[in-house]
């Protein structure tokens, strides 16, 4: 990973935090976008590697292209794309859910990612090369109750990696999808709306995946040979069988 650089999404906590953090002791330049400054600053006080910052929400399609191209000279060779800005909010029935809650997961997990790419892509194309990863989850393969938009929105991300990578294929451009199963990051707390009590309770029982396990995981994706391209992987904790199967040690 040497003298490569990388740029991930979502890098203030959690998955994109932890990837940040092995891409830079690894020898990369990163690229760290996220919506919290002070996140972000923190994490560049963690890693020795040159590092760049860039603050946007990825809802918001003018600021992604804007800080895209404002990206300074030395960070400007895109290697690797690590598209890991989501979230989920409520657990409802469709019947009950919130539109605003709907909206928050469609625009930020699925159209936020597909800005990002669609403003780095140019800077891979030119060089016919780079990698494309894309953070999805099971959710995009198996729907669970009270699920929908969210595991809607995961679906569609599932769809534009497949799309993505046979537009990409005569280009150089390696396109893959990680899909996690249960994590233990801020996850719960944000889909629960700070409810930390009850997020803590999809959790209970269970030894799952830290942030770092998947975090390693985006490593090894990115660091096959280059005539070799992962492009579906999915990593559970041992716990999980699928989305709604778990062994419970209670």
């Amino acid at each position: 990973m040497k003298n490569k650089t990388v740029l991930i999404t979502g890098a203030s906590s959690g998955i994109g935090w932890e990837t940040a953090k092995i891409f830079s002791n690894s020898g990369a330049k990163v690229i760290l976008c996220g919506r919290r400054k002070n996140k972000l600053l923190d994490l560049q006080k963690e890693i020795s590697n040159p590092s760049h910052i860039l603050v946007f929400d990825v809802r918001n399609r003018k600021n992604v292209v804007k800080e895209i191209q404002s990206i300074p000279n030395q960070f400007s060779k895109i290697d690797i794309l690590i598209n890991n800005a989501g979230n989920a909010h409520g657990l409802d029935n469709s019947t009950e859910a919130s539109l605003d809650d709907w909206d928050l997961m469609i625009d930020t997990n699925l159209k936020g990612l597909m800005y990002v790419t669609k403003a780095v892509l140019p800077l891979m194309i030119s060089r016919g090369e780079g990698h494309i990863i894309n953070v999805g989850s099971i959710a995009g393969k198996e729907v669970y109750p009270k699920g929908n938009v969210y595991c809607a929105s995961k679906f569609g991300v599932n769809a534009f990696n497949t799309g993505l990578r046979i537009d990409l294929n005569k280009t150089g451009i390696k396109v893959g999808i990680i899909n996690p199963g249960k994590v233990k990051t801020e996850f719960s707390n944000v889909r629960f709306k700070g409810d930390s009590p009850r997020a803590e309770k999809v959790y209970e029982g269970l030894k799952v995946l830290s942030a770092e396990d998947v975090a390693n995981t985006i490593f090894y994706m990115a660091n096959v040979p280059d005539h070799v391209n992962i492009s579906d992987l999915e990593i559970l904790p041992s716990s999980e069988a699928n989305t709604y199967v778990f062994n419970r040690k209670l």
